[in-house]
């Protein structure tokens, strides 16, 4: 009994030596990496110009990683068959992989667009033919909001795929507007009203400077264009308040705005 005794307590000891004081070891010095490393990361994230939603995400991933290095370093360690453990997590990945394969398209798509960044979040952009303000880029989707408050949610890995055209990358926006007018009235009448009604407005750019030019001839009336710039945010107050402008200022030129029309002659024939 007593020799039974002993010979488990040279192992346990030798175990205990060999095994269990170096996996403890391993375990602080691991969780001091880990810590060292996550405010490394945290420091870089800052930095970079990626977007807030980012830098949950890699951190939460960069965390896994480590937590799982260091579980398989210490059962390793601890004379655990890790061999199995790894065999068994590559089966569940895979198959949760297959169950979940639109989920991690979505979420790649998500993560390609925050290293890519062709927007961010407040961008007045289109994707493929949906117009809005992006509120925000999420893991599976990204939002935006409508200019009549409809909030669209776009799947990542369709954004990925579309044409993306960002209205606020530049700054500035060009607003083209048509006004037609009678062939009568003289073209430089015209193009002195439109440009009038750009300069007077508070929002409108003069650098680059507003342009009149003729667009083209139609079957009853001159088509005018009218091309004014302005800051993204003013676009839509710009839009509204010099098409407004020009009418008024129309009106007291006296010169007509032309619509389709028909002029009918009626020949009568001597009886």
């Amino acid at each position: 009994m007593l020799e039974a005794i002993q010979s488990w307590g040279a192992t346990a000891g030798s175990y205990l030596v060999e095994n269990l004081i170096p996996a403890v070891c391993i375990t602080a010095v691991g969780l001091l990496v880990n810590n060292i490393v996550l405010r490394l990361t945290k420091k870089a994230l800052g930095r970079s110009k990626l977007e807030k939603v980012a830098h949950s995400l890699i951190i939460s991933v960069v965390q896994a990683a480590l937590v799982i290095i260091l579980v398989v370093s210490v059962a390793a360690k601890l004379g655990i068959d890790v061999t199995s453990i790894v065999a068994l997590a590559s089966v569940l990945t895979l198959a949760l992989s297959l169950a979940l394969q639109n989920a991690l398209t979505n979420v790649i798509g998500g993560f390609t667009l925050l290293y890519t960044h062709p927007f961010a979040s407040g961008d007045y952009v289109e994707i493929a033919g949906q117009a809005g303000t992006v509120m925000e880029i999420g893991l599976a989707y990204t939002k935006l909001a409508t200019i009549d408050n409809k909030v669209v949610s776009i799947p990542n890995s369709a954004v990925v795929a579309a044409e993306i055209i960002n209205f606020s990358e530049g700054g500035i926006r060009r607003i083209d507007l048509h006004v037609s007018c009678s062939y009568d009235t003289p073209v430089d009448e015209v193009l002195s009203a439109l440009l009038e009604a750009a300069r007077e407005g508070d929002t409108v750019l003069s650098d680059p400077e507003p342009f009149a030019g003729v667009r083209e001839y139609g079957d009853s009336a001159i088509i005018y264009e009218l091309q004014v710039w302005c800051a993204c945010s003013d676009y839509w107050a710009t839009h509204f308040g010099t098409n407004k402008r020009i009418k008024e200022i129309f009106d007291d030129r006296g010169l007509e705005m032309t619509y389709p029309h028909l002029n009918v002659h009626i020949q009568k024939e001597n009886q």
